[in-house]
């Protein structure tokens, strides 16, 4: 791992999240992660919850989810990973049925790019169709 047992900077953690600096910092500026510390010279640090955190955000992203969206979920799954044994009843539900809402979401965003790669793959086999008609033969 980077700095010490526990942390990493922005570029271990850009490696890792195949996301860019810049990307990062967006993220950390509109809130949805924060690092855990700052070395003495001022650097980010990022623990492994910091990474995981990251790795969420990155997959929502292709999927289209707001950065609204995103920072809604986080907020409830933290609300259920902080106050573990602590949120109880109603609450609890209620920030389930929250998770269990975007993970509906992401099924149905799934299927969309699945219907929309394979009218791409359909598209791409009827150029190939055109070209092979179109173009001559090659001959030995």
């Amino acid at each position: 791992m980077g700095v010490d047992d526990r942390h990493m900077q922005i570029g271990e953690v850009a490696a890792r999240t195949e996301l860019s600096l810049r990307t990062i910092r967006h993220y950390e500026e509109t809130g949805l992660v924060v690092p855990s510390a700052r070395s003495q010279g001022g650097f980010r640090l990022y623990t492994e919850a910091d990474v995981a955190r990251l790795m969420v955000i990155r997959r929502m992203k292709p999927l289209g989810f707001t950065l609204e969206q995103k920072r809604d979920l986080l907020e409830a799954t933290d609300r259920l990973d902080s106050a573990e044994g602590t949120v109880y009843g109603n609450e609890r539900e209620q920030l389930l049925e929250r998770v269990r809402g975007y993970e509906r979401a992401a099924a149905e965003k799934i299927e969309d790019l699945r219907v929309q790669l394979s009218r791409a793959e359909e598209f791409a086999a009827t150029l190939r169709t055109c070209l092979d008609r179109k173009a001559p033969t090659a001959r030995a």
